[in-house]
Formats: structure tokens, C-alpha cells, sequence
């Protein structure tokens, strides 16, 4: 990233950190926060979401997202929403107002003009930037054929940190409540009606207030082979700490399935953590009045809140 992109993607996850954080504040859920923080980045063209949805081969927009509440274990999630500018809330309308957890393409679309969610034109949520970035990954896809296997693996690699953009938050409220929330445009030149780990319960997020919430972001189908989210949390049923549960599954899903990707996690104690494998991750975390954010190993900052 350039420094002027770095200094935009910073404002927006300081301000999805502190929308969330002021919700807490006031007395809101989890649920409430987590859903609030990721609107405000799916409104955000800088990141993988909503707005800045990356594109698949035809040069549309395809988005999935999903959400849980630890409280109860109750979910929701949708795939293939092609024209919801939040499809956060969608997630949360089939978590609170239907008895299944998944809703995907045409059914989604149907739930969410039955229950009020304006329809956006598709072509809405195209940015230019967008259209460059799927122009460049068929260009390179073409040109790349003849590579060998190492020097493919390679640029699959460094494509990851350039086209993967998920976003998530979790949380946990003044009732020890924690919730989970992730939304993505999913990678760039993907096959129309591909699904990855980001609206698969367990694998994209998870939330139990006895272990605690987890948000993922990575190389959707590695983190959806070793279930990312849940394995987290299963280390730490097992006494690890979040940082080396966070650790240990990361480890994981690089040594097995050679994928990279990063989380974020927090238990009803208000104890968080955030790991990455990949080369950088932007994150926020909002706690007793002070903000912690960075996007590399060395650059981490501690603020006051406002």
C-alpha cells in the first residue's frame, strides 16, 4: 500500500473502531456493535466490502457476510448479494427474523426486499479502482500460464495481500455478551458464485460467550479447509492464550494447506488478540478508553478516544 492509501485505510478502521466502541458505550450489544463498526467499513470504498467489493471474471459484484451472537450461538449469513449496499445487515435480518442461518443469491435478494432493505443497482458498487484491479489479475493470470510451479505459488501469495480485503469486528459488551461480524467482496476474477470461509459459520467468525468471538480474513479456501475460526477457539477450550491459539491455528493453515490469512479474537473477559501470516493487516481495537491500531509488525499506535 502507498502512503496515502495507508493514511485512508487507518481513518476508516479507527473510525469503524470507534463507532463500535461509542455503541458499547452507550449501553448497546455486541451484536449491535460489531454490525455497527462493519457498516462503516462496507460504506468505505478503500476495503474489500460493500462499496469497494472486488470484482469476480464478469466484472460484477458478488458479496457475502455473516454474523453470531455468543450469547446464544444464533447466526446469520448470506452469499452471492449482488445488490445491498450493507449486506451486514442482511446477515443480521436472517440471524433475528428467520429459523435458518444461511440465505444465498436469489432467496437472499428476495429476504431482503421483503424485509425492507432498498435494492441498489449492481453497477452502484463498481469503482474504477475495481475495474483496474480485475483488468490487472487477468492480465498477470494470462501472462503467468507459463511460470513454474514455485514462481506461481509466489504470485499467488502476493496476490493475496494486494486483492484480499475482508472485513470483520468482534466484541464484547457490559453483559459479558460477545458477537462476531465479517463481510467481504470475496477475490478479485473469481468464479461467478464462488463462496469462501467469510459467511461459513466457524470458519469466517464464530462466537460463544463461554470461549469467545473471532473474525477471520485470509485466503477463504485454506481458512475454509481447516475451519479457521472454530480451530481458534478450540485451542483456546484447550487453556492456550488467544495469542497462541491465534497462533497456533494460523500455524496451522500455513504448514497444511500452505494458506496465509490473519484474526482478531476476544473472550467476555475483554482479553483480545490479533494475528496475521500474511504481510500486513489493518486493525483497530478500542478498550478502556485508549485506541490500538496498526498494519504491520512495526507500526502500532496507542491513542486516547475522544
Amino acid at each position: 500500500m502507498n502512503s496515502a492509501v495507508i493514511v485512508r485505510v487507518r481513518q476508516g478502521i479507527v473510525k469503524a473502531a470507534t463507532v463500535g466502541y461509542n455503541i458499547l458505550k452507550e449501553g448497546g450489544s455486541a451484536v449491535d456493535a460489531v454490525e455497527g463498526a462493519v457498516v462503516v467499513l462496507e460504506d468505505d470504498a478503500e476495503f474489500n466490502a460493500g462499496h469497494g467489493s472486488v470484482l469476480n471474471e464478469n466484472g460484477e459484484v458478488e458479496m457475502d457476510a455473516s454474523i453470531m451472537n455468543g450469547k446464544d450461538l444464533s447466526a446469520g449469513a448470506v452469499s452471492a448479494v449482488r445488490c445491498v449496499a450493507n449486506p451486514i445487515k442482511l446477515a443480521r435480518l436472517v440471524m433475528e427474523k428467520t429459523h435458518h442461518c444461511f440465505l444465498t443469491d436469489q432467496g437472499a435478494a428476495k429476504f431482503a426486499a421483503d424485509n425492507g432493505i432498498p435494492a441498489i443497482p449492481g453497477e452502484q458498487l463498481v469503482t474504477e479502482r475495481n475495474k483496474k484491479r480485475l483488468e490487472k489479475e487477468k492480465h498477470e493470470k494470462l501472462s503467468s500460464v507459463a511460470l513454474t510451479l514455485i514462481s506461481s505459488l509466489s504470485l499467488f501469495l502476493s496476490l493475496l495481500t494486494r486483492s484480499l480485503g475482508t472485513v470483520g469486528a468482534v466484541a464484547v459488551d457490559c453483559r459479558g455478551n460477545v458477537a462476531y461480524a465479517t463481510s467481504t467482496g470475496g477475490i478479485v476474477n473469481k468464479m461467478p458464485g464462488r463462496v469462501g470461509d467469510t459467511p461459513c459459520i466457524g470458519s469466517g467468525g464464530y462466537a460463544d460467550n463461554d470461549i469467545g468471538a473471532i473474525s477471520t480474513t485470509g485466503h477463504g479456501e485454506s481458512i475454509l479447509k481447516v475451519n479457521l475460526a472454530r480451530l481458534t477457539l478450540f485451542h483456546v477450550e484447550q487453556g492456550k492464550t488467544l495469542e497462541e491459539a491465534a497462533e497456533a491455528s494460523l500455524g496451522y493453515m500455513k504448514s497444511k494447506v500452505k494458506g496465509v490469512g490473519g484474526v482478531i479474537v476476544v473472550n467476555k473477559a475483554g482479553d483480545w488478540a490479533v494475528k496475521w501470516t500474511s504481510a500486513s493487516m489493518p486493525w483497530a481495537a478500542a478498550k478502556d478508553g485508549k485506541l490500538h491500531s496498526g498494519i504491520d509488525l512495526s507500526d502500532t499506535s496507542v491513542t486516547d478516544l475522544p
